[in-house]
């Protein structure tokens, strides 16, 4: 699990009906992602076209909501593999939002 400071970003895998809200996208991270939407982590879902992104995040009083449409051209999103849910760091966060490919992760040698 990468930390983004002292909060993880989760990028869902697959796409969501961009109609849910608050209640909607916290049941979503509960019973798809097996995670708890008031951790304090950040939940990055988008829709089928990759055209907009919605975040849900516990930010200590309540849930709240970020949404973003490009104006041309869609989200970069990274490949998550066989996995629902995969953690990206907070630079991997603002290259996504800004429109810009996410590099894959790396394992570092010791």
């Amino acid at each position: 699990m990468i930390r983004a400071g002292n909060v993880q970003v989760w990028v869902a895998a697959t796409p969501i009906d961009m109609r849910r809200s608050f209640d909607g996208l916290a049941e979503h991270v509960r019973a798809f992602l097996g995670h708890d939407p008031l951790s304090g982590s950040m939940f990055v879902f988008r829709n089928r076209s990759s055209q907009r992104v919605k975040i849900l995040w516990w930010d200590q009083d309540g849930l709240a909501i970020y949404y973003k449409r490009l104006e041309r051209g869609t989200f970069a999103f990274p490949a998550a593999g066989d996995h629902k849910a995969m953690a990206i760091d907070s630079a991997s966060l603002m290259r996504l939002l800004s429109g810009l490919a996410v590099a894959p992760a790396r394992a570092h040698r010791r």
